[in-house]
């Protein structure tokens, strides 16, 4: 492999243990919590507080980040990233209370916090297919959030909810050294997928209305991703009662969602980079709600497909935000409007997890948080129509092997 095809695949895996690291506790607070003595009919409820100051964390902390980098260098927080997570992960594995877990789960979150605005960052350097660049970057993301309840669930079943924090840890902190050894070889420098094209130096037309659009859709798309990519794992285990009850099977069944799901992105990717994004958004929009509501309404198979395709376009969507930023702003800027947007994304998802406490028990159940999902996601179709009509057209070059 090249230079190029290395640094990708890091970056690459850097999403993947980004999004598994935000989720283990997705599937581990039920068993969590019985170990530290709560009803089984309220320990998921009781738990799910503890996760928020992670999810605020993951967001809030993204300006910090993004300032690091641009005072520092971005190759240098991304170690920091992997051995940050990893070490955090270790230690919540070791907590004696659910206040010391949200201890640990708050530093897993600030840690999480630098993938996005500095990874990113350097995925969309160097022009080209920048769509289909970060499309296979979401593909890896995703599959963080698809291995999540898998692994987590496997090791629940065999194990205990302590390992399901340790193991990923102790990968996290070995991928951590391995791409240090790769920055000291050389192998940190940005790439160029596209010959003789010129970086954007400034700001492009309409760049405001752009970013207004990237607001409103980071505000919806948000608490959508955040609510069903975190309550989808518990559902499975309630709501599919007659296909099974078993902690890791509901868990294969949620990895199979998301990373069948997340292919979505490749596609997206390629339309974004051949036709215009705005119409594409659009389609993605619409077709969310109505989709996520006919999930509201079903049970067993037919929830598991209703799901399936509902996450298909919750997932298509992620790509067309950091492709947008990278057609209207210079690199100089952008892992600052990178962390900005995580940061409005990530509290906006902090905040879908107390409103589905909140609806959990007041005892419309899982329905009733997924119906409240589906009529958010009507907002994304407003940020569709304040988009600007045309972007920046992606340079149409050969794909490098590194793509």
């Amino acid at each position: 492999m090249t230079q190029q095809q290395v640094r990708f695949t890091f970056l690459n895996f850097g999403h993947f243990v980004d999004h598994l690291f935000m989720l283990i506790f997705a599937k581990a607070a039920f068993s969590a919590g019985l170990a530290f003595g709560l009803a089984e009919d309220g320990a998921y409820a009781e738990m799910l507080p503890y996760g928020i100051p992670s999810l605020v964390l993951f967001g809030a902390g993204a300006p910090l980040a993004a300032y690091l980098a641009d005072k520092w260098n971005r190759v240098g927080m991304m170690t920091v990233f992997f051995v940050g997570i990893g070490i955090s992960a270790i230690a919540t594995g070791f907590a004696q209370s659910p206040l010391q877990i949200a201890v640990g789960l708050a530093a897993i979150g600030l840690f999480a916090s630098i993938y996005h605005p500095v990874g990113i960052a350097m995925v969309v350097q160097g022009g080209g297919r920048v769509g289909w660049r970060v499309g296979m970057n979401g593909v890896w993301g995703n599959m963080g959030v698809a291995a999540a309840p898998l692994i987590t669930g496997f090791i629940l079943a065999g194990y205990n909810w302590q390992l399901a924090f340790i193991l990923p840890g102790i990968v996290a902190i070995l991928a951590g050294i391995a791409f240090l050894v790769f920055v000291r070889r050389g192998g940190g420098a940005a790439p160029s997928y596209a010959t003789g094209e010129k970086e954007i130096v400034g700001f492009m037309p309409g760049w405001k209305r752009a970013l207004v659009a990237i607001s409103l859709v980071t505000s919806a798309g948000g608490f959508v991703f955040g609510t069903m990519t975190f309550v989808i794992p518990r559902m499975f285990e309630v709501s599919l009662p007659d296909v099974t009850t078993n902690i890791a099977t509901t868990g294969l069944l949620a990895a199979l969602v998301y990373a069948i799901a997340a292919f979505a992105q490749l596609v997206v990717g390629r339309l974004i980079d051949t036709y215009r994004i705005k119409p594409v958004l659009f389609a993605i929009a619409l077709a969310q709600p109505v989709l996520i509501g006919i999930m509201a309404l079903q049970t067993n198979y037919a929830l598991f497909a209703a799901t399936l395709a509902a996450m298909a376009f919750v997932f298509g969507q992620i790509p067309i935000t950091d492709t947008v930023i990278a057609r209207y702003v210079p690199d100089v800027w952008r892992t600052k409007v990178m962390s900005v947007k995580l940061m409005l994304n990530l509290v906006i998802g902090a905040l879908s997890l107390m409103a589905a406490r909140f609806i959990l028990e007041s005892g419309a159940g899982f329905q009733g948080v997924i119906t409240v999902v589906a009529i958010v996601a009507v907002f994304i179709s407003l940020a569709a129509l304040i988009l600007p009509g045309r972007v920046r057209p992606s340079p149409q070059t050969t794909l490098s092997p590194a793509e």
